[in-house]
């Protein structure tokens, strides 16, 4: 019952939140008096609708949103493998630890600038959202593989289980919060760096293109209306991506 109204009162404060965060961005359009140092939400929304009705608006949206998961989905999966090789040798650990800890240090913005020596502009942000995300997925599941209950194991070497039985109900269900919150946190840096590349490396057709645009011209809801369907999409992409983790894990675990 208790749990019931928490999550009933979540529904109402979630909305509420949002409403008072749009006030203020009202007021301060208000305050600033000027649409190019802040556009109104009206006005935001109003262009968001205009922009909806052409065709390169979808489908520059289509071509970031690839070109990013494209990148994040390869950052999973190398990450992954990474993970397991350095779970498995201290020695393969110790040689990446510098590699990571460069890639999680180093601006994105230096990364940027160096990778555009070596890729085309529409290559490049399919390469930044890989190397941000990188290491955030193979940091998390390194620690999740470690976390590991090693009594668990040895039950399953005296009821000689199975590789392939051993990873499903001892291995899965104990990294699974790991690779969930390696997931969240990749998908958003994944997405923040991929559109901070394309911004710099302007390639045909998609977001950053927009947003450069939009800042050479002073079109302040441009920018706007581009950043919120950035925001909205990544959201979507994270929870719906999120869903289909947690789905597999489900089917895996009643196998």
């Amino acid at each position: 019952m208790i749990s019931t109204i928490v999550r009933n009162k979540n529904w109402i404060w979630k909305p509420a939140a949002a409403l008072c965060a749009i006030l203020v961005w009202q007021g301060a359009a208000w305050l600033l008096g000027s649409d190019i140092l802040l556009a109104s939400p009206w006005q935001v929304a109003c262009r968001l609708v205009s922009l909806a009705g052409e065709g390169e608006f979808w489908t520059s949206l289509l071509g970031s949103f690839l070109d990013i998961t494209w990148g994040f989905l390869l950052s999973l999966g190398l990450g992954a493998l990474l993970a397991v090789a350095a779970g498995k040798s201290r020695a393969v650990e110790i040689l990446l630890a510098p590699y990571m800890v460069t890639i999680k240090t180093v601006p994105v913005a230096s990364f940027i600038v160096i990778a555009l020596v070596w890729l085309s502009s529409r290559d490049l942000s399919t390469f930044i959202s890989f190397l941000m995300g990188l290491p955030i997925v193979y940091t998390n599941l390194l620690q999740g593989i470690k976390a590991r209950d090693e009594k668990l194991g040895e039950m399953a070497e005296v009821f000689r289980m199975g590789p392939a039985r051993r990873f499903l109900t001892i291995t899965l269900p104990q990294v699974k919060p790991y690779l969930l919150s390696a997931c969240s946190l990749a998908l958003g840096l994944s997405w923040k760096a991929g559109i901070a590349a394309e911004v710099i490396g302007i390639p045909e057709g998609t977001v950053g293109e927009a947003l450069y645009n939009a800042k050479i011209y002073l079109a302040t809801a441009d920018l706007f209306a581009w950043t919120l369907m950035v925001v909205l999409l990544s959201i979507l992409f994270e929870k719906f991506f999120l869903f289909l983790v947690r789905w597999a894990f489900a089917r895996l675990e009643k196998i």
